[in-house]
Formats: C-alpha cells, structure tokens, sequence
C-alpha cells in the first residue's frame, strides 16, 4: 500500500505571510545579527599558535614528575600506575642510598592512553606527579608517545603554581583542616631517622659494650 500525506496542522496555528514563505527576510536577519556580532563586539577567538591559551592552576594537563635537587621525588610506591585507569603508567623501582630508600629507574607515562583524569595526582603521598598546564602534544609516532623520565622530570621551580594550588585545594585527611604536605615525608630510610642519629653519636658503640659485657 503506497503512502499518503496527512496535513496534521491544527486550527489555531498562525498562518505565514508572502515574504515570511520565502525564508529570505529571516535569513539576512541571521547574517545581520551575525555580522553585528563581528563588528560591535570584541573577538573571543584566539590566532593559534600565535596566540595561545594560558590554563588557570587547576587545569588538569598532560602528567609530569617533580624533580628536586636533580633527582625526582618519586619513591616509587607504584600508587600512581595502580590507581591509573587506563593503566598508561609503568615504572621499575630501584634501591637507592642516601636520605631514601628507592626511586624509579625508568618511568614511563603512554600519552595516548592518558585520559587526564588526575587521579594519578591524587594517590601520590609526596606530591611527585601532578598535572601540568601543556596540553598541545603532537606525536608523528606512538613511540614518540611514551614519555620517560627525561620528558617526565620538570624542576619543582616551575610547577610552584601548581603545587601552591595543590595545598590549597587539595583535599584534607586524618581528620585535618587543611591539606599540608611536608617535605619530610620524602624521607623514606631508617639512615635518616632520629635513631640513625642516636646510633651515630655513641650510641652503636653503647650497645656493643652492654653485649660484651653480657658475654662476659
């Protein structure tokens, strides 16, 4: 069965005149409007690359690594790759000596499979990755998408922005008012511990006379 038009219009629709069929008067009122908007108002556009957008502090971009002293501030606990939905981190931890026991001896962050999410940020304890303010990354390779340290590792001196907006905004814990993080918690070794000091001071050589004296 062919099909058939139905004129579904009720009886107090309003009726279009001549001109208003013809669609013409409204569309140069859309271009009237539209080329008031070029001329009287001012350009929200920016001329990219020439121009480009600056990020406020929150802005979550690509993941990058504190580096402090030339050395990162990364302990390697792995939070980050665990907590990473897309698992786009990847890191091998090593023994270090010093005022911390382990640091990474590769890092790697696949830019293709971050999805910005900020939540590798969020679970590190000392603040050693956070999210940048670069977004624009080209790649004519998905090789040249992993990131290793040496494109991770950005000095702390440029991410002050950053990292005062994190002990502003950051969320509080164990029950504090605000979030405040210690550059202590970095120390992550019994060798910098106030017994390591104890044992340095005499304290070693006490011990060792009570044990041969025991023996005696």
């Amino acid at each position: 069965m062919p099909g058939r038009i139905e004129n579904t219009s009720t009886s107090n629709e309003r009726k279009l005149n001549f001109w208003e069929r013809l669609y013409l008067p409204e569309v140069f009122k859309g271009l009237g409007y539209s080329f008031r908007k070029m001329t009287r108002e001012p350009m929200y556009t920016m001329e990219y690359p020439e121009e480009q957008w600056y990020p406020p502090d929150g802005y979550r971009g690509r993941p990058v690594l504190v580096e402090e002293e030339g050395r990162p501030r990364c302990v390697s606990c792995n939070l980050c790759a665990k907590a990473c939905p897309p698992m786009a981190i990847s890191m091998q931890s090593r023994d270090m000596g010093g005022h911390k026991e382990r640091e990474p001896a590769w890092f790697e962050i696949n830019m293709l499979r971050c999805i910005y999410c900020g939540f590798c940020e969020e679970v590190c304890p000392e603040e050693a990755i956070i999210m940048s303010k670069e977004y624009d990354m080209t790649f004519q390779s998905r090789d040249e998408a992993v990131f290793g340290l040496e494109r991770l590792l950005i000095p702390a001196e440029r991410l002050v922005d950053r990292l005062e907006w994190l002990a502003r905004e950051k969320n509080p814990q164990f029950g504090e008012q605000t979030w405040a993080y210690d550059p202590d918690n970095n120390t992550h070794s019994l060798r910098e511990s106030s017994l390591s000091g104890w044992l340095e001071a005499g304290g070693r050589q006490a011990i060792e006379d009570e044990v041969a004296a025991a023996g005696a």
